[in-house]
């Protein structure tokens, strides 16, 4: 069983999100999760040609930065 991992990122400026696939040249953003999930599966079936080579879990890892002054 294949999986590839997206770092999420929230933009904290302008609202939405980014993600970016692990070790692989897969980015993607959107305005709202549900939006971005849409997208992450449209980048990945996008970027594997092969459809046996489309990995079986996309595991979204959530990014929160934070500063405690």
């Amino acid at each position: 069983m294949k999986e590839i991992i997206f770092e999420i990122r929230e933009d904290d400026i302008d609202g939405g999100y980014f993600a970016s696939a692990l070790g692989y040249g897969i980015h993607t953003e959107a305005d709202s999760d549900a939006e971005l999930k849409r997208n992450i599966r449209e980048a990945v079936d996008c970027f594997f040609d092969d459809i046996d080579s489309i990995p079986q879990i996309i595991r979204l890892h959530y990014v929160k930065d934070e500063i405690l002054a």
